[in-house]
């Protein structure tokens, strides 16, 4: 199974943070742009920083690079970059990840990264052939008031997303933290996902299942501790976007060999292969693949249903 075949499986990539995907030389590049200092001297000191010991640890760096993007112009280069790469590894649809509070936090105006975002998809789907839906994302270390507000700023963008998602530190904020805000944007009309099992345990799961009543399990690998939960994803055909480069990179497992997702695929569970936050990770989609293939003895079977079950667990 080589990467030709690979690439040529039409897949969906339905876990990415956008911010995730700004690669080193257009953050140095965007960092010109908006006369930002930065604290690396240059591209391959940055990528030496990438070396992360938990899921803080990255999220300290991750947010520290976000800080170049000021314009809707910097969030359309760092969309349609991300597009582009789709393009180039057989990825037919993306249903992305974006954290408004990242940047009104620090004093963009929610309007400037929607434009620029909900444009560079735009031209993807006209362009590229690369159909999409976007998914807002709550930061789960801010306050549950926090959230609401945040929701309340994106109703006059209400056409620009499809659902809501829940991201960032997950040990000490599980789901039912944001039961009420979740409660309000299915109010609205909005579907819902969430980031559980991960670094949280599989309790988390069942929180994000039953109080936040998402469509979709972001992570979702710590599910094989518990029976039951396996069961009950199974039975439920509810979907897991897990991201294996990245849990290896943020040592959710020790090592690629160690990873459980082809298990869980062999138990029935509707898995499939995401990217998390490539630039930081080593990887794309494809990379992702081929990880699992070189990693795991991923067969050609099983890459073929990952790519099916990713289509089918489109929200949009």
């Amino acid at each position: 199974m080589d990467e030709v075949w690979l690439k040529a499986l039409p897949k969906a990539e339905l876990h990415l943070h956008l911010e995730g995907a700004l690669e080193p030389d257009l953050l140095f590049s965007l960092a010109n742009r908006n006369a930002i200092d930065l604290p690396w001297t240059d591209v391959e000191a940055l990528r030496k920083a990438y070396s992360f010991g938990n899921l803080q640890e990255f999220l300290d760096l991750y947010y520290q690079g976000a800080n170049v993007l000021r314009t809707d112009q910097d969030f359309y280069d760092l969309t349609w970059a991300y597009l582009q790469r789709c393009k180039a590894q057989g990825v037919v649809h993306v249903e992305p990840f974006y954290d408004p509070q990242t940047h009104t936090e620090r004093g963009i105006p929610f309007s400037v990264a929607i434009d620029g975002i909900s444009k560079a998809l735009s031209d993807g789907r006209d362009q590229l052939g690369i159909s999409s839906g976007l998914i807002l994302s709550f930061l789960r270390h801010l306050s549950e008031e926090d959230a609401f507000r945040t929701l309340e700023q994106a109703m006059p963008y209400r056409d620009a997303f499809f659902a809501v998602g829940l991201d960032s530190s997950e040990l000490g904020h599980p789901p039912s933290k944001f039961e009420r805000v979740f409660a309000k944007a299915r109010s609205e009309g909005f579907l819902a996902v969430a980031h559980a099992g991960e670094e949280g345990p599989p309790e988390y799961i069942w929180e994000a299942l039953d109080l936040l009543k998402v469509n979709r399990i972001d992570h979702g690998v710590r599910a094989a501790e518990d029976p039951r939960l396996i069961e009950r994803l199974v039975d439920e055909q509810i979907p897991l976007t897990v991201c294996p480069l990245s849990n290896i990179k943020l040592c959710v497992f020790d090592d690629m060999r160690d990873h459980n997702i082809l298990k869980l695929l062999e138990k029935g569970v509707k898995v499939t292969v995401n990217s998390d936050d490539p630039a930081y990770f080593g990887g794309y989609v494809l990379e992702n693949f081929v990880a699992l293939r070189d990693g795991l003895g991923m067969t050609e079977d099983q890459a073929r249903q990952l790519a099916e079950n990713s289509l089918e667990a489109r929200l949009v």
